[in-house]
């Protein structure tokens, strides 16, 4: 039995005729083709076979359909995921030591820290960010603390300032979330805002004791709770 095969013939062919003057503009010549495949019956470019042509080479759809689409086996840090054209994902990274820059109106030097996990929401636009406590995968009504970091607001989104967000409209899941935490991380940290103190102590002496010492882990026990959990952001 032979496989099925989409098989194509020609219909139509354009010829772009050049004057030799450049002031000149193009002049499109449109050829219908016959059953063997030869061109025949020339005419001008219509505008309804323009707008033919237009609809054809238009990639948007098809890039549409390739934002989030996973590159293999759904990661495991995954925990939810919208693929439509506003859509969004949900993830966690595990306790991580990170480099952090800071803005020199903070008068803190850039250095690595310790962090807890992390849950992330992200669109192609914004981005909430919050912490959790514990290393194994979170599930729907693990609580949600507030990220130890400035330049949050409250309810967890992130102040993103002056970085030029720009995720790509066929971006891969895995390219979605490398983007944001590739711009999370690469960003200058610089206030709190509305004094939004996310942690018990001072941030600021906090992020210094775990730059000091490498083996320190995130103290969890300085978070501060939300009124969410998980389940809130599916």
């Amino acid at each position: 039995m032979k496989p099925d095969i989409e098989l194509y013939h020609p219909k139509a062919a354009l010829v772009v005729f050049t004057a030799t003057s450049s002031s000149i503009p193009p002049y499109i010549e449109y050829y219908d083709m016959d059953e063997n495949g030869c061109p025949v019956n020339p005419h001008p470019l219509t505008v309804r076979e323009a707008q033919g042509l237009a609809k054809a080479l238009d990639t948007r759809e098809q890039a549409g359909k390739a934002f989030l689409r996973p590159e293999g086996i759904l990661p495991e840090n995954v925990l939810h995921l919208d693929p439509s054209d506003n859509g969004s994902v949900v993830w966690y990274t595990e306790p991580q030591r990170q480099k952090l820059y800071f803005a020199e109106s903070l008068g803190l030097d850039n250095g690595t820290v310790a962090l807890p996990a992390l849950l992330w929401k992200a669109t192609k636009k914004g981005l909430h960010l919050f912490a959790i406590k514990g290393k194994t995968k979170p599930k729907a009504e693990t609580p949600l603390y507030h990220a130890p970091f400035f330049n949050l607001y409250q309810k967890g989104n992130v102040c993103m300032g002056n970085v030029n967000v720009a995720i790509k409209s066929d971006a891969s899941l895995e390219e979605f979330i490398t983007a944001w935490q590739g711009y999370f991380f690469g960003s200058y940290f610089s206030h709190h805002i509305n004094e939004h103190n996310p942690v018990a102590v001072n941030l600021f002496n906090l992020y210094r004791e775990l730059m000091a010492d490498p083996a320190k882990p995130f103290p969890t026990d300085t978070l501060r709770t939300t009124p969410l959990i998980l389940k809130d952001l599916l």
